[in-house]
Order: C-alpha cells, then sequence, then structure tokens
C-alpha cells in the first residue's frame, strides 16, 4: 500500500473532437524541496492517506443528496459489470473498465478492499489480463484508451489486495509509460495512434499526459525533457488574447473542454505560477454558469474543470464545485446513472461521480 506525493465559438472544437474520437477509435515534477514518493524492490508504497482536511461524506461541500447520487452511482455500475469483470462490452470496454475503477477508487474502495472488493478485483483482473496480452504494451484502440487504462494502473498500483499484484501492476504500468513517452511528438503532444509521427491535439494529450503525471509520482521515471515540451505544447495552444486553450496548437479557436484539461495539465507540469496558468484560471473560472447546465462534451468538461479549481486554490474550489455538484444531482437517472453521451452510459456516470467525489481526495492524482 502506498502514498504518492504527487465556449466561446470554435473552429473546431475540443468538445467536439473527444465526441467524434470516442467512437472512431474506439506528471508532476516533484516540487523543489518536497520529498519524492519512498518505494521498497516493486514499487510498494505507504498507505494512501487523505490530505490535510479532506474531506470525509458529512464534509459540508459534500451534501447528503451528492452523497447518495454517488452511492447509486456505483450501485449502477456494479449493476453492469461484466461477467469477465469489464465494463462496456465491446467498444470503449478498456476506458471504461478503466473509469470504473477510479469511479469507485474516489471513494477510497480499491480491489480486494471495500464492501466492492470482489468486483473491483475482477475488474482489475480484466485490465492486468488485456496488459499481459499486449505485449508492446498499448491498452484500448486510441491513446485516449491508453491514457486512462495507464491511469488506473498507476493509482491502483501499491493500493490492491492480490498477492503478486504489486509486481504485475509496475510491468504493465512501466510497460504502458514506455509507450506514451516514445509516442510523444517532436510538438510536445499526442494523437490518436502511438507513433510521434500520428500529430497532435489538446484534447489527446491533456488525457495522455495526466497518466504520465500520476505515474511520475507513482515512482516511475519520466525524464524532465517531457515534461518540458508538454509545457512548450501548451503554450503554442494557449490563446494569448483570453487565456483559454484550442483544441490544436494554433492557440485560436478556444474550447471549454481543452481550457479546463489544458488547465489541469499545467499546473500538474509545475507551472501552477506560471502566467500561462494564471491566465487560464482566470477564462475557465468567468465562464458563464449556463456551462454547469449544459456544455459539449459536457462529462470530459467538467472532469478535468473540477480538478483545475482544485488545484486552483480554496477559493476557486469553493466557487465552483458546488454549482456542478448540484447540476449533476438533478441530472442523475432514476436507475443511478447519468445521461449518456457518445461513448455510452457508463463513461458518464464514471465521469459524474468522479466529478461529484472530488471531495474525498483519495486518488493522489486528485488532490493538490
Amino acid at each position: 500500500m502506498r502514498s504518492k506525493g504527487i465556449l466561446t465559438t470554435v473552429t473546431l472544437s475540443c468538445a467536439a473532437a473527444v465526441l467524434l474520437a470516442w467512437p472512431a477509435s474506439a506528471g508532476e515534477a516533484p516540487e523543489e524541496g518536497k520529498p519524492k514518493p519512498e518505494a521498497d524492490g516493486a514499487g510498494k508504497k505507504r498507505p494512501v492517506r487523505p490530505l490535510a482536511g479532506a474531506a470525509e461524506d458529512g464534509a459540508p461541500e459534500l451534501t447528503e443528496e451528492a452523497s447518495k447520487a454517488i452511492n447509486d452511482g456505483l450501485k449502477y455500475l456494479l449493476k453492469v459489470q461484466g461477467k469477465d469483470g469489464s465494463w462496456s462490452a465491446g467498444r470503449f470496454q478498456m476506458a471504461c473498465t478503466s473509469l470504473a475503477l477510479m469511479a469507485f477508487m474516489v471513494r477510497g474502495e480499491f480491489p480486494g478492499y471495500g464492501p466492492n472488493a470482489e468486483a473491483l478485483d475482477r475488474g482489475k483482473k480484466w485490465l492486468l489480463k488485456q496488459a499481459k496480452s499486449n505485449s508492446d504494451g498499448y491498452l484500448g484502440q486510441s491513446m485516449y484508451e491508453h491514457g486512462l487504462a495507464t491511469l488506473a494502473l498507476s493509482e491502483m498500483w501499491g493500493m490492491t489486495a492480490g498477492e503478486n499484484d504489486d509486481e504485475d501492476i509496475q510491468k504493465a504500468l512501466q510497460a504502458a509509460v514506455d509507450v506514451i513517452l516514445r509516442s510523444q511528438n517532436v510538438g510536445g503532444g499526442w494523437r490518436y495512434q502511438p507513433s510521434p509521427d500520428a500529430g497532435q491535439d489538446t484534447s489527446v494529450t491533456v488525457m495522455v499526459f495526466i497518466a504520465l503525471a500520476s505515474a511520475r509520482q507513482a515512482g516511475i521515471l519520466v525524464p524532465d525533457e517531457s515534461i518540458k515540451r508538454v509545457v512548450s505544447y501548451l503554450e503554442g495552444a494557449q490563446d494569448q488574447s483570453c487565456g483559454g486553450f484550442s483544441y490544436a496548437p494554433t492557440g485560436k479557436g478556444v474550447s471549454i473542454a481543452c481550457s479546463g484539461g489544458g488547465l489541469y495539465a499545467a499546473q500538474l507540469c509545475g507551472e501552477r505560477d506560471s502566467q500561462m496558468v494564471k491566465a487560464a484560471i482566470n477564462y475557465v473560472s468567468n465562464l458563464p454558469d449556463s456551462i454547469f447546465l449544459k456544455t459539449g462534451a459536457y462529462y470530459y468538461t467538467h472532469y478535468y474543470a473540477v480538478q483545475a479549481m482544485v488545484q486552483a486554490g480554496d477559493d476557486e474550489y469553493a466557487e465552483w464545485y458546488p454549482k456542478i455538484r448540484d447540476a449533476l444531482v438533478d441530472k442523475q437517472n432514476d436507475d443511478g446513472s447519468w445521461p449518456q453521451e457518445r461513448a455510452g452510459m457508463v463513461q458518464s456516470t464514471t465521469m459524474a461521480i468522479l466529478v461529484l467525489g472530488t471531495p474525498h481526495r483519495f486518488i493522489p492524482i486528485y488532490q493538490r
């Protein structure tokens, strides 16, 4: 067990690209003076702890209604889990299984631990089986899926009960990180396929980089040069006139989804005090309240935006979280799911739970 220290109108919006990419395919450097995570032989770490002041169910911002919504959402996920342990058979299976595991982790439940230990263990076994069957380390059908699978592996590492889990997860995680590192474009980003020649866009880059940041926090070696190239990419994708981020590294055609994701990625790059991050915080925090009711790639957008507000500070988070919390509670279906986007009901439900569960702070990459 371990702990880790780590819309404006658009020509081509990141939100649209995300919705199209799902069906089409179907780390932060340690701060100066901050100790790196300790590891023994297989990378096993100390038990994870919430940060000081981390919220439990009785925390003011996590209302009774929100807590119930999370519980009902997790019950829905248990009902739709496949017999093989995965979620969403066929299309997006890798992405949805990874997201579902993360949805339970956000409340402090891990494979082998907690009231749903057995179900999560089956999900973990399915994920590791896929990793073992892919000798090149590539997980899923696109770098979107690969990023989510890498993130799930990183956050599970050292947190499960299986006898050989630490070693198996470490091997799969290292192989997945190797894919990410060798696929980085010379411009610093990533696109749909695991090749440096595949191009780059902000949507894929953010998802892949957050996984890389998580792995680095966990103790996997990620070269500083790779982080610097991501910073360079983000600088090129930022619209200097407003602080938001564009889908492509042109700095034009700002989207809400890419702005929240780009901001979160920049913060995890260690750029919290930079002008780039300050301008992006100003842009995102001043978006109209209508985005809490409706916006392109709704769950994807708010998954990133709320984490960016956590990183931005207590004031920004306190202003943002209650709005998306109440909106998500109102949107929940009677069966515990959330209305689907093009990637399906599991994707929308898992991301809604991850947003609502932000106060728990059990997942290190979502801590400040």
